[in-house]
């Protein structure tokens, strides 16, 4: 049973120290060839987790947890970090996944509403066009603000601010992500029912490989930002 015990526990192959520095898609494909199984095992793990249905929330930040590991080339073991970061990340989350959805949900319908009656009244067509934006910063706005939570301990507030930061200051990597997690569910639906395995193989972890991968520049900046830019408080004795 050695064998059966190391797949989801032994560390994940690195690269090469003299290796040349790899940016952009080279790296993404790079990294994606090194760590492809490891990505089928997080794919099951994410929807093992994700079986209550209640503990999406929680599986989405262990899942990201791991993948920023995969970006940042640092030794992972599967299992023991998935856990690691499900049970840490659990209420935080899970309160972040209801904000959101609520979020969601309030775009979705107002960009439906919007829609129908823009049909018969153009007016209607800047609070539609209005709709879609927010629904789509908000979107951006999520990916920032998961890929944060799990590199660092933030109050809620601050995580906010910075993960609208990031939205504003590098936006396209993360649309860019989106768009491929848009892919992988369209090529889903559009070769069934030969892709009838991609969702249980690699679309949610590839999926979140690639917010990781997208947003975590933008991360890294603005978590760099807030202490060279902060002002020094002289305290009145």
């Amino acid at each position: 049973m050695q064998w059966l015990r190391d797949m989801w526990t032994k560390e994940g192959p690195g690269i090469p120290k003299d290796a040349p520095a790899k940016t952009g898609l080279a790296l993404f494909a790079d990294i994606l060839a090194r760590e492809w199984w490891e990505l089928v095992k997080l794919n099951i793990l994410f929807i093992l987790a994700c079986l209550p249905v209640v503990t999406l929330p929680a599986a989405i930040a262990a899942m990201a947890r791991v993948s920023v590991a995969f970006v940042e080339d640092r030794n992972t073991y599967l299992l023991r970090d998935f856990t690691e970061a499900f049970l840490h990340f659990f209420w935080r989350a899970t309160a972040w996944g209801l904000a959101l959805t609520g979020g969601f949900a309030l775009g979705i319908h107002a960009i439906l509403t919007y829609a129908a009656s823009a049909r018969d009244n153009l007016v209607l067509a800047a609070p539609l066009a209005v709709a879609l934006v927010a629904t789509a910063f908000l979107a951006v706005t999520a990916c920032h603000l998961v890929v944060l939570m799990v590199m660092r301990d933030l109050p809620a507030l601050r995580l906010l601010r910075l993960a609208a930061l990031a939205s504003v200051a590098r936006p396209l990597p993360a649309l860019a992500a989106l768009a491929v997690n848009a892919a992988l569910w369209l090529a889903h639906i559009l070769f069934y029912p030969v892709s009838v395995f991609m969702p249980a193989t690699f679309n949610f972890s590839l999926g979140m490989f690639a917010v990781a991968f997208g947003v975590h520049r933008a991360v890294v900046l603005v978590l760099d930002l807030p202490e060279a830019m902060r002002p020094h408080r002289h305290f009145i004795k």
